[in-house]
């Protein structure tokens, strides 16, 4: 509508100023359409720039029943995009955004993120809602804070029944698509003292689902203050963060 608006205005001005006698001359020698062409493209131009706030990319942190504590460390994400942003070229949302599963706002984030410690427990609605989600090129990222792993596989069964986690080598490429980690994930918490591992659910060939277990990067992401992480721990934290990002915005 502003075009036509621009147009419409615009045309009777330019003939306005033209005298009689010249007014055929320059019809014919395109003047004016030359002038509203012009006009139409920088019109375009100008409204087809992206705004940085209509435009940047953000992640939700996905609201689930069962009893975990899903809002936990609610500073993590924002500090990791923070991270994101200076570190690549990726324009993220450093913001705090959480969905319910059972919305369709879901398909509004490439990328959906589950942590927490305790229960997760998935309604047969939800389930269906996440695997349209998955199947239809979004991404989610699950790190278990402590206590979440027999209900995270009890649920992503439901969602992928035919799949089981598969342990990532260290070679995949989700270890190297920004930053390089070639032991596979770092060891941010110890937990029970095992080797951190990261494990994949696919769709056609496409990693979809990430999880991590022994290790819970998002920690390294909150506050400062929040766990006492040393800075070296935290900026692996972060590195490992904006890997996961970055691999999940390129596949």
């Amino acid at each position: 509508m502003r075009k036509f608006t621009i147009y419409n205005v615009f045309i009777p001005l330019v003939l306005k100023n033209i005298p009689l006698s010249k007014r055929e001359k320059a019809k014919h020698q395109g003047i004016i359409g030359l002038t509203v062409l012009l006009l139409l493209l920088l019109t375009t131009f100008t409204y087809s720039q992206p705004t940085t706030s209509g435009s940047a990319i953000k992640l939700a942190r996905v609201k689930y029943s069962g009893g975990g504590d899903w809002y936990n460390d609610p500073s993590a994400e924002v500090n990791l995009l923070k991270y994101v942003r200076l570190q690549t070229n990726i324009n993220v949302a450093p913001v705090y955004e959480y969905v319910d599963l059972n919305s369709d706002n879901i398909f509004l984030y490439p990328m959906l993120f589950i942590t927490g410690h305790g229960n997760v427990n998935l309604s047969d609605g939800e389930v269906r809602r996440l695997r349209a989600y998955l199947q239809n090129g979004g991404f989610l990222y699950i790190d278990d804070d402590y206590g979440l792993d027999a209900s995270i596989r009890r649920e992503m069964k439901k969602v992928f029944p035919d799949q089981n986690f598969v342990e990532l080598p260290f070679t995949h490429g989700i270890y190297s698509s920004h930053f390089k980690f070639p032991n596979g994930l770092p060891k941010i918490h110890e937990h029970d003292a095992k080797p951190p591992q990261g494990f994949g659910l696919f769709n056609n060939g496409r990693l979809c689902v990430y999880y991590t277990y022994e290790t819970n990067p998002s920690d390294g992401w909150a506050d400062p203050d929040v766990h006492g992480d040393n800075p070296e721990r935290r900026e692996l934290s972060l590195k490992i963060g904006t890997n996961i990002i970055v691999w999940a915005l390129s596949h």
